[in-house]
C-alpha cells in the first residue's frame, strides 16, 4: 500500500514526527469537535494476517467486511476471519502499491436488495465502480456473476487513485477520486471541469437500477445542467481523497487529503453544504501555495489564498528522510456507546508515522502503517494496516457507579423496648 507523496511513497522509520497546525473552523463548523480536554485512547489487537487492509464497513449487523488490496472482502465475525471470501476479485484488479481493491460500501437498504458497491483498479489501471450482490439466503456469500459496471475512469498514472465510497445521509453515494498522479498534479486535473480526476463525486444508485449506467445524478448536484461540468461532481481541488466519512450523528463531511511534500489536511463540508466546495489543489496544499503554481491549469482558476478556497479544518506538515513524509489516512467521528467520553472526537491518523489524532490532537497510541479505519454497525471504530492486522479503538471506561449497600444488622441503632399503647 502506498497512498502518495511520490509514485512509491513507503515506510521510513527514520521519518521525523508530524508537527500540529491549526485551521480555524468556518462559523458553521463542527462545534462538538472542538475540545481542550486530553484525548485518552489505546487500541485492542483482534486479528492478524489479513493482507493489507484498504477498507472495513459493515452491513448494518455485527459483522465487519474487510476489503484486502489484492482483490478479496472477507468477514470478520465471532472473533475472527471468516475462512471463505464473501467476494474474490483478484483475477479482475491490478495491484499492488496504490492500486487494488480499494473501497466497499453497502446500500443503505442491503437488507432488502442485497446490493454493495466497489472501487478498484482493473486491468488496465484504471478505477472502476461496480455493484454486486449477494447470494439470497447466504448472508456471507456473494454472486460473482451479479457485477455491473457504473463508472469507468481512466487513470494517467498509477498513483492517486481515491478508492473510498461512502452512502451519505441524502442516500446517495460518494466516490473519492485523486488527481491521476505523478507529482504536483501536472494537468491540474483538480481544478479542471472536465474530468472526475481530483474530485469527490456523488451519484444516485436508485437510478437505472436495471438498465446502463445503472446510476442517475441527483437534480441538487452543483453542476446538474447540460453544456457545464460533468454532472457527478460534487466537490473539487482534491490531490488524493484516500478516505472520508460522515458523521453519524450530525451527516458533516469529513475529507483526508492526502499531500504532495509539505502538508496533510483534513477538509470539512456541515450537512447543510449544496455542494462545489473547492479545496484548492493543486494551487493550494492546505493553507500553503502549491509548489506546482498554476501549471496546466486552465485559464481563470483562482490564484493563491483566493476567498473561493474551501480551508482545512485540520492540517499538519511533515519532513522526514526515505521516501515517506506524511500519508494522513480519514477515520470517523465516534459516535458508539462503549466510550461516552470520545462522543464527537474525529480519529484520524498518518500511514507513516503511524500517528493517531483526535479532533486536531496527537494521541498516544502508535499504529504503523495504518491504512484504513472503518466504522461498526454500533458505532465503534476499527483500524487496519498493510501488514493485515485488525484493531480496535478502546476509550477510557466510566467507573462503575457505586451500589448502595444497606447496612449490617449489627451497626444498625438498637431496639428499644416500649410498651404498646392500649389501642
Amino acid at each position: 500500500m502506498s497512498l502518495g507523496t511520490s509514485s512509491r511513497r513507503r515506510l521510513s522509520k527514520f521519518a521525523a514526527a508530524p508537527v500540529l497546525l491549526f485551521a480555524a473552523a468556518a462559523a458553521d463548523g463542527p462545534s462538538a469537535t472542538t475540545r481542550s480536554e486530553a484525548v485518552d485512547v489505546t487500541v485492542e489487537q483482534l486479528a492478524t494476517g489479513i493482507g493489507p487492509i484498504t477498507s472495513i464497513t459493515n452491513a448494518g449487523d455485527s459483522r465487519l467486511f474487510l476489503t484486502v488490496q489484492t482483490g478479496r472482502i472477507v468477514i470478520f465475525s465471532g472473533g475472527q476471519v471468516q475462512p471463505a471470501a464473501f467476494l474474490d476479485l483478484s483475477s479482475a484488479i491490478s495491484c499492488c502499491v496504490e492500486r487494488g481493491l480499494l473501497g466497499l460500501a453497502f446500500h443503505p437498504r442491503y437488507s432488502t436488495n442485497r446490493f454493495f458497491f466497489v472501487d478498484y483498479t482493473n486491468a488496465a489501471g484504471n478505477t472502476v465502480i461496480a455493484r454486486y450482490a449477494a447470494f439470497p439466503g447466504n448472508p456471507n456469500a456473494a454472486d460473482p456473476a451479479s457485477g455491473v459496471t457504473l463508472l469507468t475512469i481512466t487513470q494517467p498514472f498509477g498513483n492517486h487513485n481515491g478508492g473510498q465510497l461512502q452512502f451519505g445521509p441524502d442516500g446517495y453515494l460518494y466516490i473519492g477520486m485523486g488527481d491521476g498522479g505523478s507529482a504536483n498534479d501536472p494537468m491540474c486535473n483538480g481544478q479542471r471541469d472536465d474530468t472526475l480526476l481530483g474530485k469527490l463525486l456523488r451519484i444516485d444508485v436508485d437510478q437505472n437500477v436495471s438498465t446502463s449506467p445503472f446510476y442517475g445524478i441527483p437534480p441538487t448536484n452543483p453542476f446538474a445542467a447540460p453544456g457545464g461540468p460533468l454532472d457527478e461532481i460534487w466537490a473539487k481541488g482534491l490531490r488524493n481523497p484516500w478516505r472520508f466519512s460522515f458523521d453519524r450523528a450530525t451527516g458533516d463531511l469529513y475529507i483526508a487529503d492526502v499531500g504532495q511534500s509539505a502538508r496533510e489536511e483534513i477538509d470539512f463540508a456541515p450537512r447543510s453544504s449544496a455542494g462545489g466546495e473547492n479545496y484548492g489543489w493543486k494551487i493550494m496544499e492546505g493553507t500553503l501555495c502549491g509548489v506546482g503554481g498554476s501549471s496546466g491549469c486552465p485559464a481563470g482558476v483562482p490564484a493563491c489564498n483566493s476567498g473561493s478556497f474551501v480551508a482545512p479544518l485540520y492540517e499538519y506538515s511533515h519532513s522526514g528522510s526515505g521516501n515517506c513524509t506524511g500519508t494522513v489516512i480519514g477515520g470517523y467521528v465516534y459516535r458508539g456507546p462503549s466510550y461516552p467520553a470520545l462522543n464527537g472526537v474525529y480519529f484520524y491518523g498518518d500511514y507513516c508515522f503511524g500517528t493517531l489524532f483526535g479532533s486536531g490532537q496527537q494521541l498516544a497510541p502508535n499504529v504503523p502503517q495504518l491504512t484504513t479505519f472503518g466504522e461498526g454497525s454500533s458505532g465503534e471504530i476499527y483500524l487496519g494496516t498493510e501488514t493485515g492486522r485488525l484493531l480496535r479503538l478502546v476509550g477510557p471506561t466510566p467507573p462503575p457507579v457505586p451500589t448502595r449497600v444497606p447496612p449490617a444488622r449489627s451497626d444498625r441503632p438498637a431496639r428499644t423496648s416500649r410498651v404498646r399503647p392500649p389501642y
